[in-house]
């Protein structure tokens, strides 16, 4: 029997081996989702809400225990994991209360008709290692809200965290099928997404993946969201506050490691501020401490895998080789464990390997720009379009740079993050549809439209 094996990064060894789900194991857990699916959409919005806030009190509960396992499969420092599990209960609260209203029935034309959100059905969700809760939760609060049923098909290498889930969900009170999960292979999900059960896809992965999976669905005429990669600018102007800018770059680039769809991935400075703002920024980034993602001190744990470790030192090779300039040294660290010592970088060419692709993992390069035009340009140069940030003083200037952003977030003066109350999601090859707020919780829903004439007449 095919299996697939949890190893702790830290010191690259196998701890967990977990059995692919069979051909019969995987016709009763379609099944068991239909049926709950089916069993959803007659529950009202105050059940539903019940049950999500039992969800967040549950995990709440096992804050520790989910936080830890998360650790051990992919290196999250523990309190990165911990505030990731409070972030999941707390957008189980969220939506049981602000739900019911993202979901209630519109009127239209003076009110004789009216739109309604209804659910889908059951929804299969593919879902990545690198926050391997709120991922899932990003997602999921909502759909449970709108009536849905969610099958969740886990990374590989975080398996231990997606039954860990289920059963948090199932001990707060979740019916049979209504949040579950499946270990299968890639040729096998494609299977599920074109199984009869299965109502619509969601995915956040990469490019490929993505390409992949809205191809086969697609062909069966099933909706879906991507969430894929990102290569975000951030931009700091002439007249920013570059001590502060710094200090939240250096979390936006390296928290989790490097490994988040929108960590700032490309640092466009203006060069009345480069000097000021390099300075600053690479003092924070030697303050970092990689190591045990267990211990207290820790602020940078290990990559998630080794392969994806390699890959960065590829990347980091060929920027080298075409001449970036080093500013912080580090890279592939000697010993146990999946380690990659921060980079800092000054990049002139924008063909580097840092710059054109998306580097997962903890690398930064610098690059100076003239003027604000320029900085606009080397923004939008990119296929990504998932998030960014912009700098400056003036906050209307802000909002105006924002606007000619090719890309589907931007943070004025602030780092770009996933939150229940704002629509997330990209543009270009970021992927389409969106999570979160009112916007992703009718994601999933079929917005029917209801138009009543007069009884009678």
């Amino acid at each position: 029997m095919a299996e697939f094996a949890s190893i702790d990064p830290s010191i690259g060894t196998e701890f967990a081996r977990w059995p692919v789900a069979s051909t019969s194991e995987r016709r009763a857990l379609l099944a068991a989702g239909q049926r709950a699916a089916r069993d959803a959409r007659s529950t009202s919005f105050e059940e539903r809400a019940a049950l999500l806030r039992a969800i967040g009190a549950e995990l709440t509960k096992r804050r520790v225990e989910l936080a830890a396992t998360a650790t051990r499969e992919m290196g999250k420092p523990t309190k990165e994991a911990l505030a990731e599990v409070d972030k999941c209960a707390a957008g189980c609260d969220y939506f049981a209360e602000h739900g019911p209203a993202m979901l209630a029935d519109e009127e239209l034309d003076g009110g004789e008709a009216y739109a309604s959100y209804l659910p889908l059905g059951l929804i299969f969700a593919i879902m990545p290692w690198n926050y391997p809760y709120w991922q899932v939760f990003r997602h999921l609060a909502p759909a449970i809200m709108a009536g849905n049923a969610v099958l969740v098909k886990h990374a590989e290498n975080t398996l231990g965290v997606a039954h860990a889930l289920v059963d948090a969900a199932r001990a707060a009170g979740a019916p049979e099928g209504l949040i579950g999960t499946i270990v299968c292979s890639v040729e096998e999900a494609k299977e599920v997404i074109e199984s009869a059960e299965v109502a619509a896809v969601t995915l956040t992965g990469s490019t490929g993946a993505g390409s992949k999976v809205a191809a086969i669905a697609g062909a069966v005429w099933k909706k879906t969201v991507l969430e894929l990669g990102g290569s975000d600018g951030f931009v700091v102007l002439e007249d920013a506050d570059v001590e502060r800018a710094a200090k939240v770059a250096v979390t936006a680039r390296f928290q989790n490691c490097g490994q988040s769809c929108i960590a700032a991935k490309r640092f466009i400075v203006v060069d009345a501020v480069a000097d000021a703002f390099t300075e600053a920024f690479v003092s924070g980034v030697r303050g970092l401490v990689v190591g045990d993602p267990t211990s207290e001190g820790t602020t940078v744990g290990p990559m998630a895998r080794g392969d994806l470790r390699a890959q960065l030192a590829k990347q980091l090779d060929g920027a080298t080789a075409g001449g970036a300039k080093v500013l912080v040294d580090g890279g592939v660290r000697g010993g146990e464990g999946f380690y990659f010592e921060p980079v800092v970088l000054a990049v002139t060419d924008t063909g580097s390997p840092v710059w054109a692709q998306e580097t997962f993992g903890p690398i930064a390069p610098i690059l100076r720009v003239p003027d604000e035009a320029a900085a606009l340009a080397a923004m939008n140069d990119s296929d990504y379009g998932l998030g960014g940030n912009v700098w400056t003083a003036d906050v209307a200037r802000g909002r105006a740079f924002a606007r000619r952003v090719d890309s589907g977030a931007v943070f004025v003066n602030g780092m770009t993050a996933s939150d229940p109350r704002l629509p997330f999601g990209g543009v270009k090859r970021s992927g389409y549809g969106r999570e979160l707020s009112t916007v992703g919780t009718r994601e999933f829903t079929n917005v029917q439209t209801v138009w009543v004439g007069p009884a009678g007449g």
